[in-house]
Formats: structure tokens, C-alpha cells, sequence
């Protein structure tokens, strides 16, 4: 969600870990997570006191001016405040951009994953939450109804930060979305009913009655999902088709991505604002809504979290099974909550509560993620299905046949004129579209040193299309490998990454003698990076 989104864990050389970027033998790594957290931005590092602060205002202003929650939800889609709809929909937009659509084939070739999810949030989600809110609410019928129509809408947006912020597979999280925004128009009324009203009747407990058509659950799906899934899609379609997913991912994203903090902070201000005179005068009622929301997002995170353990999925992949698992859509579930009960009822009230529970829980989550992925040991990443597309151009190695997951590396200098662009460009060429390959810099140069392009230009190998670019979180996050060469402080730690550091020269200034001899230097590690990245491979020499 913000330009620079929290990772897991992992050192650079010169911080904890071995100079050649060796892994400890038991596969935790080394990072302290007080320095961990010293050194993320300090957006992500300032995070919870972003929404802390979002919340306290909206509930100060929901409580000093009159009339603030009327004129609020005075123009409404489908239900739902105007300015709600448009902050999710620019919390949304950026996440979905993000996306890289290529990978879905890939990722929906995972039946394993899929029914699991499936499962968990259409039968045991809804399970849960029905049996928690009759423990901790059998005295006050329409919170206990409000907490079950919480339970019963499954998440398609804030699932999207949550595993966005925590490194989770944002593919794999974007066809989860996609899968319960289907069953959520097929299934909620349904299931609605069967809580509410069929399963109490059988159990002899109270019945709730509940009236709410399918079209109005689709359409509400498709404006707070549609919109934003389809603006995002062309987004990157469009982006990288005009300019390359190069510059879609160094230059346009990082411009973009701010959007959905702020859409997250403005949506949590006016959340709270419409039923801040409620929240703050009846604390008690509120505590009493939050124990079952409690409750709920604990068992359904680390149930999820066990189960993608017993599967032994790789952490990418838990982290997005886990919050899916978690999340709710709680904007959908007070959009009933007021159109069957009305906007003062005690259900909409406990819709209201949802976010408050869920925002600050949920990142603490992200954090737990971030902890238990770097103290516990993984699965790769899975291979099942087509791997990304390549922006170098090269065909994958072997067609017609299951292709494993491509590793991808990423080269960083100072200026990315020099050093990192030989390396990237030999690493290309070499493993002829078996890695995916990307250099930046700390701080980029305006055009590639014309010395490097002519020694590379003797290898065969041609640079005038290329361009010093940033580092960006999108680049890093993407990355297995992170191979710093002398940027030193300037090159930026992302924990959750393997790092490399190659001492080499810089060749800005340099004679061709040297600069060729610092090529040759590269290639050298280049080829050794190969052979460990893809052992029995050989590389493809330079004509």
C-alpha cells in the first residue's frame, strides 16, 4: 500500500550476516528485529501511528460536529457513503496495479490452495464466527446479528494491504479476492439465511429474519471490487505494453503507490466519523462487540497459518491464505447491516466496530508474518504453472512443458551506469530467459557510462537501449537475490531479502583497460551466481 511496504527479514553483507551472503546452515537468519524495524522506512516504521491518529480524528470529529455522520453518508453508492466508496477505491486501485496478471494462470494451477481457501472462508469462517458471536453476545440479539453478517462477508479489499504489507504472494491474494467476490454474490444471501435463521431454528436459539437480494450483493461487489480490479488491469497492460515493464515498475508504481495509504487513512477517518458520537458514548457495548472480532481474527490467522504449514507452502503463499482467512469485508457487511436494519441499528454499529478491531489487529498480524518468516524455515516459492514473462525478451527455456519458477536477481550500484547494468546484462545473457534479471541505483545517473557500453559492446552484448533506473520496493520485494556493488549505506536494506555484496570497482572515470578488467571481474560472478541459481545449467557464452 505505501511506496515502501514492510518485509520479512534477511541482511545485507556487513549486517549480521556471512560477507559472501551464505544463509545460516538451519535457515533463520540472523537479523535483530529492533534493527529490523530501525531500519524500514519510515512510513511502514510509522504505520500504526498513521491509523492511530486516522481513527482518533475520525471519532473526535464524529463527536464535536453536529450533522458530520448526516452529510457523510447524505450521497451514497449503493448503499455505502460516497467518500467511503471513493477512499476504497483509491486503496484498491494501487494494490491492483501491482498485480502482475501473467502469473494467474500459474498460481490457479494450484487446486491445493485454492479448495483450501475456499474452505476456510465460505465453510469455516462463517462457522466460527456464528458459534463466537452467540458465546459472547447471547444477551444482545442485534450485535451478535450485525458480528454474524461480519463473519459472513468475505474480504475483497483490505486482504489486498494486509498481504501487501506483509510480502505475501499479491498474485496469489488477488485471485483469492477474486474467487469470494464470486461466491460472496452466489453465497452471502444463502448463507445469511442459514445463520440468521435455519441454523438458530435447528438448535433451538432465536431466529433473526434477513432480507437482502443477490443483485444488490453483486452489485456492491462489482463497484468496490470491479472498478478498481479493471483500472488497475489496463493500468499495467497499457503501462508496460507503451513503455515496458521496466518503466511500469521503476518509474509508475512508485508514483502511484502512496495513493493507497492515503485512500486506507482517509477511509478509516470517515469510518469512524459517520458512528463516532455512537463508538464513544456506549464503550461498553463496543468492548463487548470486539471480543467475538477478537477472537474470530486470531483463530482464523493462525488456524491458516498452521494448515499452509501442514501443506508446507512456501511463506509468500501462507502470508496470503492467512489473511484471506482473516479478513472481512466489512464494508459490504455494513451496507446490509443498514439497508435490512437501518443506520442507527446495533447491527450497523457492529459492522462499524469491525475495522476498528480489524485494522490494528490485522498489522499487528502483518508484523507476527514478518517475525515468523524470518525465525522459521520455508519451502521455496511454488513452480507449479507458467512463469512470469521475462522484460528482457527472452522465450522461456523449454516450451510445452511445466516450467518451474524463474529466480529473480536483482543488481545494485550507486548510479546504475556501470557496474550493475554489465551484471545484468550478462546474467541475461547467459541464462537466456531462466532468470529473471533487474539493476537500479541509489542514486541514478542521467545515461550509461559510454566506456562499460563499449567494452560490453566487445562481448557481443548491446546496452543502448538500456537506462540508469531508481530502486524501487517493487523491484526488491520481486527479488530473491539483491547483489550490492560498493553503494555501501546508499544502497537500502529490505529485510526478507538474501543479499550479496561484490566488492568491485567503480569503472566511472576509468580507462577501457580497467573497465574491461572489472567486466571481466563480473563475469566471473556472474557465472558462479548462475551455477548456484541453476545448478547443471550451462550458460549461454556471448558470440
Amino acid at each position: 500500500m505505501s511506496d515502501h511496504p514492510p518485509a520479512g527479514d534477511g541482511q545485507p553483507a556487513g549486517h549480521g550476516q556471512p560477507a559472501d551472503g551464505s544463509q545460516p546452515a538451519d535457515g533463520v537468519h540472523p537479523a535483530d528485529g529492533g534493527q529490523v524495524a530501525a531500519r524500514l522506512p519510515a512510513v511502514d516504521r510509522l504505520l500504526p501511528v498513521w491509523i492511530a491518529t486516522a481513527m482518533a480524528a475520525g471519532l473526535l470529529l464524529g463527536r464535536l460536529i453536529p450533522g458530520l455522520g448526516s452529510a457523510l453518508g447524505a450521497v451514497a453508492i449503493h448503499g455505502t457513503s460516497l467518500p467511503i466508496a471513493i477512499g476504497l477505491l483509491a486503496m484498491m486501485y494501487p494494490v491492483l496495479a501491482k498485480v502482475r496478471y501473467r502469473e494467474v494462470g500459474r498460481i490457479t494451477a494450484d487446486r491445493r490452495m485454492l479448495a483450501t481457501s475456499l474452505i476456510l472462508n465460505w465453510i469455516i469462517g462463517p462457522a466460527v464466527m456464528f458459534a463466537l458471536a452467540w458465546l459472547a453476545l447471547p444477551d444482545l440479539p442485534a450485535y451478535r446479528t450485525g458480528v454474524i453478517l461480519v463473519g459472513l462477508a468475505r474480504c475483497i479489499a483490505m486482504v489486498l494491504i494486509w498481504t501487501d504489507l506483509a510480502c505475501g504472494d499479491r498474485e496469489m491474494a488477488a485471485v483469492l479476492v477474486a474467487l469470494n467476490a464470486v461466491f460472496q454474490v452466489i453465497a452471502y444471501a444463502a448463507l445469511g439465511i442459514f445463520y440468521l435463521n435455519v441454523l438458530p431454528g435447528w438448535l433451538g436459539l432465536p431466529a433473526q429474519s434477513l432480507r437482502v437480494s443477490f443483485a444488490d450483493i453483486a452489485v456492491t461487489v462489482a463497484v468496490f471490487l470491479g472498478i478498481p480490479l479493471v483500472a488497475g488491469f489496463l493500468t499495467r497492460t497499457l503501462g508496460e505494453r507503451a513503455r515496458g515493464q521496466e518503466w511500469y515498475e521503476s518509474r509508475l508504481l512508485p508514483r502511484i503507490g502512496p495513493i493507497a495509504l492515503y485512500g486506507l487513512l482517509f477511509t478509516v477517518v470517515v469510518l469512524f466519523a459517520l458512528q463516532g458520537k455512537t463508538i464513544t458514548s456506549r464503550p461498553l457495548d463496543v468492548v463487548r462487540i470486539a471480543l467475538p472480532l477478537l477472537a474470530y481474527f486470531a483463530v482464523m490467522w493462525f488456524g491458516a497459518f498452521a494448515i499452509a504449514r501442514r501443506l508446507r507452502l512456501s511463506y509468500e503463499r501462507t502470508a496470503s491464505l492467512a489473511f484471506s482467512a482473516a479478513s472481512n469485508d466489512f464494508e459490504l457487511a455494513i451496507a446490509v447491516a443498514i439497508g435490512v436494519f437501518g443506520a442507527a441499528s446495533g447491527q450497523a454499529l457492529a459492522g462499524v466496530v469491525g475495522p476498528l478491531i480489524e485494522v490494528p489487529v490485522l498489522l499487528a498480524l502483518v508484523y507476527l508474518a514478518l517475525y515468523l518468516h524470518r525465525k522459521l524455515t520455508w519451502p521455496a516459492p511454488e513452480t507449479s504453472g507458467a512463469p512470469p514473462a521475462s522484460h528482457t525478451g527472452h522465450p522461456p527455456a523449454s516450451e510445452g512443458a511445466p516450467v518451474t519458477r524463474r529466480p529473480e536477481v536483482l543488481f545494485v550500484c550507486v548510479h546504475n551506469a556501470g557496474r550493475s547494468q554489465m551484471a545484468a546484462a550478462l546474467l541475461d545473457h547467459y541464462a537466456a530467459g531462466r532468470v529473471v534479471v533487474r539493476s537500479a541505483g541509489s542514486a541514478p545517473a542521467g545515461t550509461i557510462n559510454p566506456a562499460v557500453a563499449d567494452v560490453m559492446a566487445e562481448s557481443g552484448l548491446d546496452l543502448s537501449r538500456e537506462f540508469p533506473k531508481p530502486i524501487t520496493t517493487e523491484a526488491v520485494q520481486a527479488s530473491d537475490v539483491v547483489i550490492t556493488m560498493g553503494c555501501g549505506d546508499a544502497c537500502p536494506f529490505y529485510p526478507g531479502k538474501r543479499y550479496l555484496d561484490w566488492k568491485l570497482d567503480d569503472p566511472a572515470g576509468k580507462d577501457t583497460d580497467t573497465v574491461r578488467r572489472i567486466r571481466d571481474q563480473i563475469d566471473t560472478l556472474v557465472r558462479e551466481l548462475l551455477t548456484e541459481l541453476l545448478p547443471g545449467v550451462q550458460p549461454v557464452i556471448p558470440s
